[in-house]
């Protein structure tokens, strides 16, 4: 059954680019394989429930770790190509994911900003995400601020940091 399960998550995820979809994919493979583990260990409704909720709650965390690492890498991606870049220049990035749960993007970036000193680097950026909807080009803007981690550019905006902070922000 857990093979099962598996495969339809895995299936799941080639709705790239249907974040809604996926979510509701994965809820509905997650409830299939509950119910199925449910009635292969216990013959009580209520044990039932609980299986079937601890199941769909297990893939939505699945599913929600993968794609905070998807937005990482994008994030990665811009910080890294806007980390060289002088006030005003303007730069381009883009990622290709491994997992393909969302589209491959790109797009311009621009430094508008330098903050911070010596040893505390930081710029604030504005950058685009390229996209074609409707077989006409789409571009949508975007502001954030990256700061130098030894040798690396990062993400220094708010989604990042929950991870560091939790629920705190």
């Amino acid at each position: 059954m857990l093979t099962r399960f598996l495969f339809l998550l895995v299936s799941a995820g080639a709705l790239s680019g249907c974040g809604s979809v996926l979510t509701a994919s994965t809820a509905d493979v997650a409830g299939i394989a509950g119910a199925g583990v449910a009635s292969a260990v216990t013959k009580s409704p209520a044990a039932a429930t609980g299986i079937g909720l601890g199941v769909a709650a297990g893939a939505n965390a699945g599913l929600q770790y993968v794609e905070r690492n998807v937005h990482q890498a994008e994030q990665d991606r811009i910080a890294e190509a806007a980390g060289p870049l002088a006030p005003g220049v303007i730069g381009r990035w883009s990622v290709t994911h491994r997992i393909p749960i969302e589209d491959d993007e790109h797009g311009d970036l621009v430094v508008t900003r330098l903050i911070g000193a010596a040893d505390f680097r930081c710029k604030e950026i504005v950058f685009s995400v390229d996209t074609v909807k409707e077989k006409m080009p789409d571009r949508a803007f975007y502001t954030a601020t990256v700061c130098q981690d030894g040798q690396a550019w990062k993400w220094a905006s708010a989604e990042p940091a929950t991870e560091r902070w939790g629920s705190l922000q």
